[in-house]
């Protein structure tokens, strides 16, 4: 009976002995394994954060890049300027007397101004009224011609295309390069002019063009 309760005895010891040392060793592993665990959490941690940093950078950089390509495309107009506006030009009117008598108008960019008559026809009219208004003959014309420095343009203007004494007299013209322009200008005549169905050339480069016939 003894021998059965020292034998027994002897099991629980080595039972409890045998608990004791995997507790101690399992406490003695939890440290060292969450002290691995933490350095490869937080390398992890940097590198998504320098993944994420050099993303933004590079798409900032790429951005930056097509930015100015899209600003160096948009500035190249392949040497093409701004329209002419009436209020670019200097404008003058001469009498002639060929055709039967015409007005030649010059048209001349303003000191320090480059522009384009975009527009090939003047809109030329004597006063308000539709019948004042210029009908243009198709005679000459370059589309477009730069204006600058000493270069010029010119246009032929007749005022009266009918026979006979009819018409309405008028002292002034008003020219502009397009209808819509909200600067026109108003060239006084030598003398009064008797108008009636006036017409009027392109701009041209070559005065010569700009006789005013109707053909």
């Amino acid at each position: 009976m003894r021998t059965r309760l020292a034998t027994r005895s002897a099991r629980l010891l080595l039972a409890a002995a045998a608990a004791t040392a995997l507790a101690a060793t399992t406490t003695a592993c939890g440290p060292e394994d969450n002290g691995a665990a933490a350095p490869a959490a937080s390398a992890s941690d940097s590198a998504g954060t320098d993944s994420g940093t050099g993303g933004a950078d590079s798409g900032a950089e790429d951005s930056g890049n097509e930015a100015g390509a899209g600003a160096d495309k948009g500035g190249d107009k392949g040497g093409v300027g701004q329209s002419c506006g009436t209020n670019d030009l200097d404008l003058t009117l001469t009498p002639k007397s060929q055709a039967g008598g015409y007005y030649q108008v010059t048209a001349k960019a303003k000191s320090g101004i480059t522009c384009y008559l975009d527009v090939n026809t003047p809109s030329v009219s004597f006063g308000s009224n539709p019948e004042g208004v210029a009908s243009p003959v198709g005679q000459g014309g370059e589309d477009p011609i730069k204006l600058t420095g000493s270069a010029v343009a010119y246009t032929g203007i007749s005022p009266k295309t009918t026979k006979g004494d009819a018409g309405v007299e008028f002292e002034n013209v008003i020219v502009s390069v397009t209808d819509e322009d909200p600067n026109p200008a108003e060239l006084a005549l030598p003398e009064p002019a008797v108008v009636e169905k006036p017409i009027v050339t392109n701009w041209s480069t070559n005065p010569g063009e700009t006789v005013p016939v109707i053909v």
